[in-house]
């Protein structure tokens, strides 16, 4: 046979496609620790979106492409008024929910944030509900977002357990993408060849780089990369329901396919069956809207405020002990151009809770950057790898995000090394962590709506039956201001 020509044999479907497929469409979730979690996930999420809505910044982004556009049965957007299409409203959904990095976080090889694709199930979801009402069928209930949201969950967080994107340059919203489109083209009706066509398209599709993640060049744009996940997964879901073909050996194909262009050929390692494992040992961010790696190196900071607050001139030098993926995404030195800069810098987000005793989202705006004392302390700060930080960061059966802090003082004196493992919002302090988010979200859901319609949505996100029972679009009603 010649050597120039392509034999056009279309393969069976990759496995990695087929196993996410069979998962979405056929594995019932039964744990109800996974569905517990899952509903406080949903609770601190919408927090977190609701409290982004307090920043110009992000709602400048918000609403129709075009203005005016009118969308019957549209979803709609939590703390707004907004009344989108599904893919425009997956967008600014994800993109409040992820605007001041406060949602949960997933570690493993590859990083990221599970609740991202709760922008893609609350927006299809609603719309979808909605539209099944005016045709005289049943809602969707919120019992059925609960169960995306696990299932999301279990897709992102398994495919990051061994894989790092990052590695090659790639950003996680990759993985946002991909399990969204599963878990809404199921949501929409899709069968399991549909979905195996619909996540090919998201793996076949255009991939975000890092570039806005990292010094020198980092920007809001990470705050809204997952909502253009999210809005992405939602059209390549619509387009495929439409009949629209997929593409069995996106992964595979020899020199076109992911895996030679983006892993070097390397295969994705799966080192476990999905089920429901990333719910259940999901990362809340409950104390401070800082990127995970920093919450523990935040939590010592603040044990060591008070021993510093009135020796700052006399501090010598601040030793950051951390672990290997922190060195590799937020130690930075330099100007911070933006908040995005700085709630991506080890050092500002250590420095700040040193200062001034707590770490809030408005600590990382211009105002509070320009105090000339966070850039002092963070001259003064080395930074140093402990090697069983950085092994434990990735044992399964330990997981921890472990930082410590030390002071040295000019006169020779010293604090105790502060050292935190696991941070409030890992699951093995669940039961400290717990009653904090539901603070949390109380305080969130208080920056946008009156007390009693507040005290009315939190009694609902408290009452797992109700809230699992009731129609998603009516739940949604609840948060339209």
């Amino acid at each position: 046979m010649s050597a120039n020509v392509d034999v056009n044999h279309r393969p069976d479907p990759d496995h990695v496609l087929v196993q996410i497929a069979d998962y979405v469409c056929h594995h019932p979730i039964t744990s109800r620790e996974a569905l517990t979690t899952a509903r406080y996930c949903l609770m601190d999420t919408l927090g977190c979106g609701l409290l982004a809505l307090r920043f110009p910044e992000c709602t400048k982004l918000l609403g129709p492409i075009v203005p005016g556009t009118v969308v019957p049965h549209g979803a709609r957007v939590p703390g707004t008024q907004l009344c989108l299409d599904p893919v425009k409203a997956a967008w600014d959904i994800g993109a409040i929910i992820r605007w001041l990095d406060y949602n949960d976080t997933w570690l493993a090889a590859e990083w990221g944030h599970p609740s991202d694709n709760l922008g893609a199930i609350l927006a299809t979801a609603d719309w979808l509900s909605r539209s099944r009402v005016a045709e005289g069928k049943a809602p969707l209930t919120m019992g059925e977002v609960l169960v995306a949201m696990v299932k999301a969950h279990e897709i992102q967080g398994v495919l990051a357990l061994e894989n790092a994107f990052n590695r090659v340059g790639l950003d996680h919203v990759v993985l946002v993408k991909v399990a969204s489109t599963a878990v809404v083209t199921h949501l929409l009706g899709g069968s399991r060849e549909q979905v195996i066509d619909a996540v090919s398209q998201a793996w076949v599709d255009g991939q975000s780089l890092r570039t806005y993640r990292h010094a020198p060049n980092a920007g809001s744009r990470k705050s809204w990369a997952a909502g253009d996940a999210t809005s992405r997964a939602v059209c390549l879901a619509l387009i495929t329901l439409s009949g629209e073909m997929g593409y069995p050996g996106v992964l595979s194909a020899p020199k076109w396919g992911f895996y030679d262009v983006h892993c070097k050929g390397n295969p994705f390692t799966l080192s476990q069956p999905y089920g429901s494992y990333v719910m259940e040992n999901v990362l809340f961010k409950i104390s401070y809207p800082a990127e995970f790696h920093a919450q523990t190196a935040v939590e010592c900071a603040l044990k060591l405020h008070d021993q510093v607050k009135e020796r700052l001139d006399e501090i010598d030098r601040i030793e950051l002990t951390t672990h290997e993926s922190a060195i590799r995404i937020i130690s930075k030195v330099g100007a911070l151009n933006n908040p995005a800069d700085r709630d991506h810098c080890l050092q500002y987000m250590v420095a700040v809770p040193l200062l001034f005793g707590r770490l809030v989202a408005e600590d990382y705006e211009d105002a509070r950057a320009a105090d000339p004392r966070i850039d002092a302390l963070r001259a003064k700060m080395v930074v140093q790898e402990d090697a069983r930080y950085s092994r434990e960061y990735l044992e399964a059966d330990k997981r921890s995000i472990a930082n410590a802090i030390q002071i040295f003082f000019k006169d020779g004196s010293h604090s105790a090394k502060v050292e935190v493992e696991y941070p409030v919002g890992h699951r093995r302090r669940r039961e400290e962590g717990i009653p904090l988010l539901v603070e949390k979200f109380a305080a969130n859901l208080s920056t946008r709506f009156p007390a009693k319609r507040a005290d009315a949505i939190l009694a609902l996100c408290q009452d797992e039956p109700r809230l699992a029972a009731t129609p998603v679009h009516s739940f949604m009603d609840m948060l339209v201001i």
